[in-house]
């Protein structure tokens, strides 16, 4: 049920609904073994960062005023990193007294800004702006976990490597409670510096839900030095996905409630998979255009109750497809939108039985990234579990908001009518520096998911 709460009454209403459907069932837990090995590697060279266009006079003095308060939360963030001994434990602390606080270097704002932390905000907006995969993925986890406490810290990380988006998307289940390990980048076998940088900020150090594991290795991602790994491989990515699962249920002594098939060659169409499998724990399997994998068709059929929601149109996953599952007896239906931008939001829009994230109404955490740099938008799935939760939606071009999300946002714009501090709010976290989405899309995303009062009445 919507909570009551005002909205905007000059927005025209919704140009479409999610689609009906009836309560699936919810499947009986069951557990996979896990495909694991370690194998450490040695970090490697810095990534080479694209150039980033200027910001307007104007942008640039507001967010240099944010940027003069990021740099004072930022000091406690990256500075001096953890230790990796394994066997290290602190100093029992004085009777009645604090234990001191770790000594950290204060980074300069360059240094954040290299790291892709957020360097640019408006009132309902903030930018991750990495001119790279790694870069962006660290600024990601080290916002999600600032890292200035042990207890800000995550147990576990996940390595993925920037030409594996497949695995990517499907690791993002990782970041889901109580695991939670947000994703890093590796390239060419090495660790960029911005992972290894990351990496010495996060400091993980494993726990009961990770199995002690400190870095979950995907694929052909680099393992780290010092660090306790298990690698998920396999031949192929519908095979990889469904190692993924195994992984995930073993960790979490349950088979997930509900299945998202993605299109293995789409990744503009699988993308916002990512951010539901970390908000949700649900797994992410993959199929071909016109058949479903041998691995995809043996994972179903081991728990054929569990329902299946295919994500994207017919042109991504046929519906022979949908058949084809249907026969194994998993219940199945299709969420989907003819263009990738379209696709995010019917997503956002969804809800049936436990599954999708039903954004129809103001008060909500919202990420747009790239629909062309989809290993960006998959690492982004952290910021969609944690702080403001909220669904990924897709734009296609660095200047222009496509209509499709300029009326989505419209939609769900929030409005008041006397009281603004009792109202609901909208936050937009945008992925990607300025060659990804300029600062006045950027801007137009902002005034439209700002607080607007609507009528004049009196209490």
């Amino acid at each position: 049920m919507a909570r009551k709460q005002p909205i905007n009454a000059e927005v025209p209403p919704p140009t479409g609904q999610p689609p009906k459907a009836e309560e699936s069932p919810r499947a009986e837990p069951t557990a996979k073994p896990i495909q694991a090995e370690q194998k450490p590697t040695s970090p490697a060279p810095s990534v080479v960062k694209r150039k980033r266009k200027s910001v307007p006079p104007a942008l640039k003095a507001i967010g240099g005023l944010v940027l003069v308060a990021l740099v004072f939360l930022v000091a406690a963030v990256l500075g001096g990193g953890g230790s990796n001994k394994q066997d290290e434990k602190p100093a029992p602390a004085a009777v009645q007294a604090e234990p001191a606080p770790e000594e950290k270097q204060t980074p300069t704002a360059e240094a954040a800004e290299e790291l892709g932390y957020p360097a640019f905000a408006t009132n309902n907006t903030t930018r991750v702006g990495g001119s790279d995969p790694a870069t962006t993925a660290a600024g990601v986890a080290l916002a999600v976990f600032p890292s200035a406490k042990v207890a800000q810290r995550p147990a576990a990380v996940t390595l993925v490597d920037e030409d594996d988006w497949q695995g990517a998307v499907a690791a993002a289940v990782l970041m889901a409670a109580p695991v939670r390990a947000p994703l890093l980048v590796s390239a060419g076998g090495d660790l960029p510096e911005p992972t290894s940088q990351a990496l010495d900020a996060l400091d993980p150090q494993g726990s009961s839900a990770t199995e002690k594991t400190q870095a979950f290795v995907i694929g052909a991602a680099a393992s780290p030095d010092g660090l306790r790994t298990a690698r998920v491989k396999a031949a192929n990515p519908p095979a990889l996905a469904v190692a993924i699962e195994a992984l995930r249920n073993k960790l979490l002594g349950n088979a997930p409630q509900h299945i998202v098939l993605a299109p293995e060659d789409e990744p503009e169409f699988a993308a916002p998979a990512a951010a539901w499998a970390a908000r949700s724990s649900d797994a992410v399997l993959y199929s071909g255009p016109d058949k479903l994998p041998k691995e995809t068709a043996g994972a179903l059929s081991e728990d054929p109750k569990t329902p299946v929601y295919v994500l994207g149109p017919s042109s991504a996953i046929s519906s022979d497809v949908v058949r084809e599952v249907a026969k194994i007896g998993n219940p199945v239906r299709r969420v989907s939108g003819e263009k990738p931008t379209e696709n995010a939001i019917a997503l956002a829009r969804y809800a049936s039985g436990g599954f999708g994230w039903n954004v129809n109404d103001p008060g909500h955490g919202l990420v747009v990234a790239r629909s062309d740099e989809s290993l960006t938008a998959a690492i982004a799935a952290p910021l969609s579990a944690s702080g403001t939760w909220g669904p990924l939606l897709l734009t296609d071009d660095a200047d222009t908001l496509p209509k499709a999300l300029r009326e989505y946002l419209l939609d769900i714009k929030p409005g008041y009518t006397t009281d603004p501090t009792r109202a609901f709010y909208n936050h937009v976290w945008v992925i990607g520096d300025q060659e990804a989405i300029d600062v006045n899309q950027q801007a137009e995303i902002d005034q439209l998911a700002e607080l607007a009062q609507i009528g004049g009445g009196e209490e």
